[in-house]
């Protein structure tokens, strides 16, 4: 709790992944990766309560053992490859508005898949965010992109090569571009009455915070996974 808002931080994570199966358990630098995001949210010296949402048994039991609340299994149609994350946390929130008569003021996003978290970054986040919430209803962790969209191409119907966006201006150094950021999951913070109204976290008030260039990586496959647990070996000491 901050200045009497309240903070639930909710871990969505599903047991299905065909990018890298089982990813959300995979063990990264001695711990099941899922254990990275619930102990991030346990570091953080606002957030009331840590969820994991997920239809595994498995990952529910791995998450209990990190001492995150996973009141409920997450019915199947929310566990597909077509259900999106804003369903999934609506239906989080409902759950604790209708069988535990909670609410709370604010959502805390924590994407499992976004394990290079300083200690910090989430309470930085959540500061912004109560100092300026008056001006925004949303903030959203972003890192610099270094392939910019300028030089992005494309391959057209007629196997030729073309400029994914022409509207964009190549430019002959990268830093004579505007810079451009791309939404890593280290947290996405948003008041719960916004995000159930906009249905998004990208709330028409929305407000950023950048994290660190090393921070900028998210697992999607084993590929993403080598470099992130590299990654930790070399900042952190880890083996």
């Amino acid at each position: 709790m901050l200045q009497d808002k309240t903070f639930l931080a909710i871990i969505p994570a599903r047991g299905g992944s065909k990018g890298l199966p089982n990813k959300n358990i995979k063990e990264l630098c001695g711990k099941p990766l899922i254990g990275w995001s619930i102990e991030a949210g346990f570091k953080s010296k606002y957030i009331d309560e840590v969820m994991v949402t997920t239809d595994s048994k498995t990952i529910a039991a791995i998450s209990r053992q990190y001492k995150a609340s996973t009141p409920f299994l997450r019915p199947t149609e929310l566990a597909s490859d077509t259900s999106t994350t804003f369903d999934v946390v609506k239906h989080a929130i409902e759950f604790y508005q209708k069988e535990q008569n909670k609410k709370f003021d604010y959502i805390v996003l924590l994407e499992p898949t976004s394990p290079l978290r300083e200690d910090d970054d989430i309470d930085n986040m959540i500061e912004k965010m109560i100092l300026k919430e008056n001006d925004f209803d949303s903030i959203v962790s972003i890192g610099e992109v270094h392939e910019h969209p300028s030089i992005m191409k494309k391959i057209t119907n007629t196997n030729s090569l073309e400029a994914f966006c022409d509207t964009l201006q190549m430019t002959t150094r990268r830093q004579d571009n505007d810079e451009a950021f791309f939404p890593y999951g280290v947290a996405y913070i948003v008041k719960t009455d916004s995000l159930l109204n906009e249905k998004t976290f990208y709330t028409k008030r929305n407000t950023f915070y950048k994290i660190k260039r090393y921070q900028c990586y998210e697992i999607d496959d084993i590929y993403d996974f080598l470099a992130i647990e590299n990654i930790m070996k070399y900042k952190w000491g880890l083996k």
